[in-house]
């Protein structure tokens, strides 16, 4: 019989240090204190799917996304692979859903969900920082888990050295269809020259 094989380590936990994650959760908690507009990606979000819909915030950090999509009336379920980020969404946000899980082998059916999502949403650099090569598997079950012609929402930096020829060959391997491209989370035009890459695709 052969060996498990452990799932490869994402970038997020293998490129930083010891104590990134908790320096992360300051600085957006101190971003919120300080009045910062954080919810852009929400925003984007709540405008593609109809009120009180089941959303996936796939890699949800602080769970900052997914608490600005709960107070829009959605239901929201996160999932990240980084136990600090999920202790600071459950300590900061009432509401949602979080799960401290891995988005290579992601299975909400073992946590009891058992609903297809209206959306999902990938927001924060989640795809960079995914282990290299993984991103066509994130993405299909990602997929897996939303209903027929559900909207998934990307955006990262190319900056990281993930780019989006790399993105494009994953939405197309995990049948994800490109509806729509942005530079930034407020809709400003895409051009080959943006290192930030929002788009929009859908299930089929």
């Amino acid at each position: 019989m052969a060996k498990n094989t452990p799932n490869p380590t994402p970038r997020w936990l293998t490129e930083n240090d010891k104590d990134h994650s908790q320096r992360f959760v300051e600085r957006f908690r101190d971003l919120r204190t300080r009045g910062v507009d954080l919810e852009g990606e929400a925003r984007l979000l709540d405008a593609l799917v109809a009120p009180s819909s089941l959303i996936l915030d796939a890699g949800c950090g602080t769970g900052r996304v997914g608490a600005a999509l709960h107070r829009r009336g959605h239901k929201v379920v996160g999932i990240d692979i980084d136990p600090i980020l999920i202790e600071a969404a459950r300590m900061d946000y009432l509401g949602p859903t979080w799960i401290q899980g891995d988005l290579y082998d992601l299975d909400l059916v073992s946590h009891d969900i058992h609903e297809l999502f209206d959306a999902s949403i990938l927001a924060g650099n989640v795809m960079p920082y995914l282990a290299v090569g993984t991103g066509a598997q994130v993405l299909s079950n990602v997929s897996k888990h939303l209903r027929n012609d559900a909207p998934v929402v990307a955006g990262f930096s190319q900056a990281h050295g993930y780019l989006l020829e790399d993105f494009d060959h994953d939405l197309s391997a995990a049948r994800l269809e490109i509806e729509h491209r942005f530079s930034t989370w407020d809709l400003r035009p895409w051009t080959k020259d943006s290192d930030y890459v929002v788009t929009i695709a859908r299930t089929h």
